[in-house]
């Protein structure tokens, strides 16, 4: 059920990135060129076969002059609901030019579960009052 997810996030992800495209009157060729990434590649992406890094977004954000963050929340990077302890500390992560794309997903992926498991313990009745 989770890849329906995903799917449905990178579709609506390559929706988006069509109708900037669109927008700032860029053909896939030229945004593919000023992103620096592949005219294949960027077909993909918009067609929602391709999830890219936070990094090829980031390129395609000043590409097409838009906010990185609104395509980290397009693409699943970010939470758009989320406090903002959560965020500044995704911001953080994905600002890191020391940290891989794998790393930096990976740390994600950790701060997630450890967020979850603590709204999980703070919901239970059972828990509180044991503490």
């Amino acid at each position: 059920m989770a890849k329906l997810n995903v799917g449905k996030t990178v579709g609506n992800l390559g929706e988006y990135l069509r109708e900037q495209r669109s927008e700032a009157q860029l053909s896939l060729r030229q945004l593919a060129e000023q992103a620096g990434v592949s005219n294949p590649y960027l077909s993909q992406i918009e067609r929602g076969l391709r999830k890219p890094s936070a990094e090829v977004l980031q390129q395609l954000a000043k590409a097409l002059r838009i906010s990185a963050e609104t395509l980290y929340v397009r693409a699943g990077i970010l939470d758009a609901g989320s406090d903002d302890g959560a965020q500044s500390v995704r911001k953080a992560v994905l600002a890191d030019v020391g940290l891989t794309e794998r790393q930096k997903q990976v740390l994600l992926d950790i701060y997630a579960s450890f967020r979850r498991e603590n709204d999980a313990t703070t919901d239970s009745p059972i828990d509180q009052a044991e503490a």
